[in-house]
């Protein structure tokens, strides 16, 4: 199966058992909108409190705060949202299809680089353990080639976005010969910019409404919030500021199921700093946010850092932390260094002073930020592909199984009668009663019992209790592990126990 074909699957399966629906379906959906379902809302609701735990519960200098949606619209204006929020468009003639003129060449890039990789495995496969890699890389021909051609579309491609030269992106696309993925052709029209935001009126009679739009970040509702936050926490430098929420964009180029979106959420945290510090506390979310994702079981090979070739207007430094998707790595978390410019710019707007105070030295001034910026519905797409897995079994039969980090599972425990009669149905929901009080249960006596743990595979409940005739004799039920399928005996008194053991989120949280 290859990588299409498995997110193909992806998608049918998340909207198959409850996952995610294409929103307003059956007035034929909204492009590029989705709804989370009755697991989808559960899964997206575990993600979002261990994000939220580990940001704000396990660091005393970090508070979390919900601002809200609408907001001043000088504020859009002082962030340069609404001069500069934009990406470069372009459209193919023959397929009338649009795209983000940029995404076409990193993706060109991504591709040169494949190429390096691939003969530095060739090369490691042929010469065994006395392969040199660096020696390689460095003095192969061809591979000295590609890397030079890298460098030279990423340095003029870095300069053409900097200097906002849309014709110089165009000819850059035009000169690499890159292509329509649907067409086939380079018949290309020029590169344009296209603001995100979407606006809205403000007002009850539109005449004299005013004209306000809908966030498309949270992190300025904290920028706005950090004198209030600052005063009434009595925080002091450094310091942070959390909040998830959701945000809005104008996506053109909307795709990729829920990884380009218009109505999106996300966690962020803008972190306060000493000016001069910010160097040292960029390398500290870094690795402290790498942690945080390696935490959830998914190999370290998944991830990867990429630096920003060109940094945003409010940046002294950016990277990304990248996870690869069944369509390659992409985006999943922003980690960027914004020096003092937000508060700048809401002080010189607003005309109000955002400065901190420092006792020690007797002096304000304003601090310089480092953000930490994740998408939820990303992180949901990752966890959701990284689990999604066929397998066959030693019988010769397959399942299908989802293995999400039990921590974040929709789902902790199901509780299964093995037959509708004898009393079980009685006994099962006498213990679901219990285990509801801790978890998230969910009770099945429909088909056979082994059908019944296919289901519950696939939505990736880790552990299933079975209520059978010994139940009656020794008061004990069988516990079935998802991953292992190995099951045993237990009493019925230590099942709160044992699954509270294996599933709190404190064995995430140990991991921070």
């Amino acid at each position: 199966m290859n990588q299409e074909e498995l997110f193909k699957k992806i998608i049918s399966h998340a909207k198959e058992y409850g996952f995610i629906f294409p929103s307003s379906e059956v007035y034929d959906g909204l492009a590029a909108v989705y709804d989370y379902g009755q697991l989808g809302s559960l899964l997206k609701n575990n993600i979002r409190e261990y994000w939220w735990k580990s940001m704000v519960q396990l660091h005393e200098n970090i508070v979390g705060i919900d601002s809200a949606i609408f907001m001043h619209p000088s504020i859009w204006k002082a962030s340069g949202h609404v001069d500069a929020f934009n990406d470069p468009l372009i459209d193919n003639k023959d397929s009338k299809k649009r795209y983000r003129a940029d995404v076409l060449i990193e993706e060109h890039l991504a591709k040169i680089e494949d190429k390096i990789n691939k003969e530095v495995e060739k090369a490691a496969k042929r010469f065994g353990e006395t392969f040199d890699s660096a020696m390689f890389i460095s003095t192969n021909p061809r591979v000295v080639e590609y890397k030079n051609k890298l460098e030279s579309i990423k340095t003029r491609f870095a300069k053409a976005l900097n200097e906002n030269n849309l014709a110089d992106v165009k000819t850059i696309i035009e000169e690499e010969g890159i292509a329509c993925p649907v067409s086939g052709t380079r018949n290309w029209t020029d590169v344009r910019q296209f603001n995100l935001m979407f606006s809205t009126q403000m007002g009850s009679v539109t005449d004299d409404a005013g004209t306000i739009f809908l966030r498309p970040e949270t992190a300025q509702g904290i920028f706005v919030n950090f004198l209030n936050v600052y005063k009434t926490g009595r925080m002091k430098i450094p310091f942070g500021i959390a909040q998830t929420g959701k945000a809005f964009r104008n996506e053109i180029v909307a795709r990729q199921f829920i990884f380009r979106m218009r109505e999106f959420e996300q966690m962020e945290m803008q972190f306060f700093v000493k000016p001069g510090e910010e160097m040292k506390w960029f390398e500290y979310w870094k690795a402290t946010r790498k942690k945080w994702h390696l935490s959830l079981g998914i190999p370290e090979s998944k991830y990867r850092f990429h630096d920003h070739e060109k940094l945003a207007h409010y940046a002294n430094a950016a990277t990304d932390i990248e996870f690869e998707f069944p369509f390659g790595f992409k985006e999943l978390e922003g980690i960027h260094s914004r020096t003092d410019f937000d508060l700048n710019q809401h002080q010189k707007f607003s005309g109000k002073k955002l400065q901190y105070f420092d006792s020690e030295t007797n002096e304000s001034y304003v601090p310089y930020v480092v953000e930490t910026s994740i998408g939820l519905d990303r992180t949901f797409l990752a966890i959701l592909s990284y689990a999604y897995s066929e397998e066959k079994l030693e019988d010769g039969s397959e399942r299908m199984v989802l293995r999400i980090p039990p921590v974040l599972s929709p789902i902790k425990v199901a509780v299964l009668p093995l037959v509708k009669r004898d009393g079980m149905p009685e006994k099962a929901h006498e213990i679901m009663d219990v285990l509801k009080l801790d978890f998230m249960c969910q009770y099945d006596e429909k088909d056979t019992v082994g059908r019944r743990y296919r289901r519950q595979d696939a939505i990736g409940t880790p552990y299933c209790i079975t209520i059978d005739q010994q139940t009656f004799e020794d008061n004990t039920v069988t516990i079935r592990e998802r991953d292992s399928m190995k099951q045993e005996r237990i009493p019925v008194s230590q099942i709160s126990n044992l699954v509270l053991e294996k599933l709190h989120i404190k064995n995430l949280l140990s991991h921070n």
